[in-house]
């Protein structure tokens, strides 16, 4: 998908930049497919704000994603390529030889009336998923499992997608785009293919209003604040906030190391953070 520059003919139209979008289906989703979906405007039971930030947005219906594609050597065709408001990536609507219909995240280079498959063992092209030890290596992927029938869970954001770039006893090696390497079990599945829609980064809202009907309300600056309501606020005219940035809860944060999970440390062979070091 290109990307739509806008005439400034307004201020809001000014330096907006948006995904051309108009070659996806005009229509609404598959209702038997969806849910309706109650906003929180980041309250919990009590009524109490746990997430900042959150509040309004356009009404949204949440679409049911086959994350698993655990439906093997059935053949499906794609119906049309939709707009999904739960992620940044596209859906396509895949209609089965049984005649099921279920949603997948859309890949690159999918277009409508291709076909797909899942199976232990597939051919290596776009929307087709397998097991990740069947796959060649050098394979780009995405909706990648941690998990044997758990769902895909790595690369599934827009031009989001990771490389398997080795096979260790009854392990596979991917690499991500953090830079990260790991293993995952080779009877995982995965999906070949980058994620759609990979322009997403590239976009310009050009006017607060644009990101408000996302449901994403504005964050004052710690430092803009009082010391009562912030640890980098208060002190005379103008101050950057302190050596060390935190949370208003006096967390570190921006960048500091908060991962604790020991479980699955031996599956990292090299952490995202390695290339960082000089």
């Amino acid at each position: 998908m290109a990307l739509k520059n806008y005439n400034p003919t307004s201020p809001a139209r000014r330096g907006l930049i948006l995904v051309d979008r108009s070659a996806l289906h005009k229509g609404g989703p598959v209702k038997a497919l969806t849910e309706g979906k109650r906003k929180t405007g980041g309250r919990n039971n009590k009524g109490h704000v746990t997430s900042r930030g959150i509040a309004g947005g356009h009404k949204q219906r949440y679409r049911y994603i086959d994350f698993k594609r655990r439906k093997w050597d059935v053949e499906g065709t794609v119906e049309r390529i939709e707009y999904d408001p739960n992620r940044t990536a596209f859906i396509a609507l895949i209609k089965y030889d049984d005649g099921e219909l279920a949603y997948i995240i859309a890949p690159q280079r999918l277009a409508v009336g291709d076909k797909v498959v899942a199976g232990k063992k597939t051919d290596v092209k776009p929307g087709n998923a397998m097991e990740l030890g069947q796959m060649p290596v050098g394979t780009i992927i995405h909706n990648v499992e941690m998990k044997p029938m758990k769902g895909g869970q790595i690369a599934r954001s827009a031009g989001a997608y990771v490389q398997l770039v080795g096979r260790d006893r009854g392990m596979v090696i991917v690499r991500l785009n953090s830079g990260e390497q790991r293993y995952i079990p080779a009877n995982c599945m995965g999906t070949v293919g980058a994620v759609s829609n990979p322009d997403n980064a590239n976009q310009n809202f050009a006017k607060a209003g644009r990101t408000r009907w996302k449901g994403r309300r504005p964050l004052t600056r710690g430092v803009a604040k009082n010391p009562v309501d912030h640890p980098h606020g208060g002190g005379e005219g103008r101050t950057s906030g302190g050596r060390h940035p935190v949370t208003p809860w006096g967390k570190p944060t921006k960048g500091a190391r908060t991962r604790n999970n020991k479980k699955t440390d031996r599956m990292i062979i090299r952490s995202r953070h390695a290339k960082k070091k000089g």
